[in-house]
């Protein structure tokens, strides 16, 4: 296994020697969806494909769940997802309020493992003349809904027991 690149030509404004350079640049695979990581953990486990969607759906919500509750989630030899506050910096304590705070957003840090591993990466040159298709997805689809209706679903379970 190994990560492909090609070799690109950039301008350099900064540091001591700006200029023209040139740079290696990854080649990004197609992305890979939840559905094509269920049919690799049922080929490679006992489980159904469908079972396997079905944590894997479930483990989205949980970790939407408690990320939106401000607690970090650590996956073991994945890593650790912490959601962090973007705020304007004020010149007193008592500006400090809620909309000083511009946003939410979440940082991922890979585990020990998953670190050793990115640095005994391999890489390849590959041939810039190949296009690569880059899926995107679309933030309005039915998979975005189900979870919002999933969440919601945990949002309302946690005020129900409390």
């Amino acid at each position: 296994m190994a990560i492909q690149y090609v070799k690109v030509k950039r301008m350099i404004h900064v540091g001591e020697n700006p200029g023209e350079k040139f740079l290696a640049r990854m080649v990004r695979e197609q992305a890979v969806d939840l559905n094509l990581i269920a049919e690799q953990v049922a080929g490679a486990s006992t489980m159904s494909k469908a079972d396997v969607m079905g944590v894997l759906q479930q483990l989205q919500v949980e970790m939407s769940y408690h990320l939106l509750r401000g607690a970090s989630v650590r996956l073991s030899i994945l890593g650790t997802f912490t959601p962090n506050l973007r705020v304007k910096a004020q010149d007193s304590v008592d500006n400090v309020k809620a909309d000083s705070i511009k946003g939410l957003h979440i940082a991922f840090r890979p585990s020990p493992w998953l670190t050793s591993q990115l640095k005994g990466a391999k890489f390849n040159f590959v041939d810039p003349s190949i296009k690569n298709i880059i899926e995107t997805i679309d933030a309005n689809s039915e998979e975005f809904a189900e979870m919002d209706a999933l969440l919601e679903k945990r949002k309302q379970k946690e005020k129900a027991s409390k």
